[in-house]
């Protein structure tokens, strides 16, 4: 049965055994479904009992005052004859809301609208609107029907192109310090302690500035290395020319650079990679500090940020165009939306020469992908082939030996897509790639 149940609806399940043992119930009744929803609320269902002020510590106390207790707690409790009701009924839910999964919400209406338990009784005394609630809960599972998974989340993962990973100047010093400590160190394989120390021995860079602010400086770094006594913690498979962890913060390196508009890898790229990682000799070092890692990883960005590289920018408006229609994922379609939200680049000026225009094209996105099941409080993530997407723009902006991606180099990427999402929503608005090469070369051209 619960293989049709989404993650977050799984977790409410579990919380409710978890909830039933710890009260010591002989069953897991639906007032520890309620108290489960309660706990892992999120989103719009949290607001939803924000709204009544029903929180969990005064929840609890009410619901206590209609069970029966034993006096031992036990692992395996059975399920209710009502509670295998209600997870009976979320199935007749999902199947009216068109919805092939049961969702978190599906779970929440079928209990408020239980009338074989304690539940209505016990949330009029939050004098909670079971209707409001109600209606609120069927629009969000209806709005989500036309799909809840990304077309473009199926695909193979992308392999991340590494050649040009030392070139530039940015680089090669930093690899040229952290090299040179191997011999000292007795190792023969690259770790992420090394390239952080190195890191921090360039000496007055808007970089280590920012990280001594925080109390991370190459003497303090290099003081918790030689603590620390081994490397296990750098090791998770085959030793290859980088730890693995060391191979990981480089990969997320990468993708921060390209994702930050960037065509070259900087230390504050590694810096972030390192952080976005969680794993390795420095990460724990980091950690050991106490640091708050998100405000970190604000303060190195926002240097590049205030240099505003137009494929920065497009990234920002493609990840709050996803946010929109309820994604945490982004794929092609949203990089389009992000160049026409974006408006001044060349590559917009050629997409509005077509009379490709963003309301249009928004309205194209949706019918093709329809709404997410996400909410704001998750991390946005990229699509495989959004990810081989900004691969190919750095690979032409680095052939061309700019700096920065380019919106043009963006464009140029996507129309290499011919079944991507993004190419989709072009064709169903008349445009072909040929098109958008003609617009291209003419704008170049002027």
């Amino acid at each position: 049965m619960f293989e049709r149940f989404t993650e977050k609806a799984v977790n409410v399940v579990s919380e409710s055994q978890r909830l039933a043992s710890e009260m010591k119930c002989t069953e897991v009744y639906p007032e520890h479904l309620l108290l489960a929803l309660v706990s892992e609320a999120k989103g719009v269902s949290l607001k939803i009992f924000r709204m009544y002020n029903v929180l969990f510590d005064d929840l609890m106390e009410e619901v206590k005052k209609y069970i029966i207790t034993t006096s031992k707690e036990s692992d395996n409790i059975p399920f209710s004859y009502n509670v295998k009701e209600i997870l009976k009924h979320t199935l007749d839910l999902a199947s009216k809301s068109g919805n092939t999964n049961i969702l978190f919400e599906h779970l929440f209406l079928a209990v408020i609208t239980d009338k074989n338990s304690n539940i209505q009784s016990i949330l009029s005394s939050f004098d909670f609107d079971i209707s409001t609630a109600r209606d609120l809960l069927g629009k969000l599972v209806q709005k989500k029907i036309k799909r809840l998974e990304h077309p473009e989340t199926t695909e193979d993962e992308e392999k991340n192109n590494f050649e040009a990973i030392y070139e530039g100047e940015a680089l090669s010093d930093v690899f040229n310090r952290a090299v040179s400590k191997l011999s000292a160190s007795g190792y023969e394989i690259l770790g992420t302690e090394q390239i952080m120390e190195s890191i921090l021995e360039t000496e007055n860079s808007e970089l280590t500035n920012t990280l001594k602010e925080y109390g991370i400086s190459a003497e303090k770094f290099d003081e918790l290395v030689k603590k620390i006594g081994n490397r296990q913690s750098e090791f998770e498979g085959k030793k290859i020319i980088f730890t693995p962890n060391a191979f990981f913060m480089m990969n997320m390196a990468f993708q921060s650079a390209k994702e930050l508009g960037s065509s070259v890898i900087t230390p504050e790229h590694i810096v972030l990679g390192m952080l976005n990682t969680k794993k390795g000799l420095a990460y724990d070092i980091i950690k050991s500090l106490d640091i708050n890692e998100k405000r970190l990883a604000e303060d190195i960005i926002r240097p590049i940020e205030k240099q505003m590289p137009e494929t920065l920018l497009i990234m920002k408006l493609a990840k709050e165009e996803a946010r929109r229609i309820g994604r945490n994922i982004v794929g092609t379609e949203m990089f389009l939306l992000g160049i026409l939200g974006e408006g001044a680049s060349l590559a917009s000026e050629v997409l509005a020469d077509l009379e490709i225009n963003l309301k249009d094209a928004r309205q194209e996105v949706e019918n093709l992908i329809g709404y997410g099941n996400e909410y704001f409080d998750k991390e946005t993530i990229f699509t495989n082939r959004a990810k081989h997407v900004l691969e190919k723009a750095w690979i032409s902006a680095k052939k061309q030996n700019k700096q920065k991606i380019e919106s043009i180099d963006l464009l140029l990427a996507i129309i290499e897509e011919p079944t991507s999402i993004a190419m989709k929503v072009l064709d169903n608005m008349g445009v072909d790639a040929q098109e958008i090469i003609r617009g291209i070369n003419r704008i170049k051209q002027n």
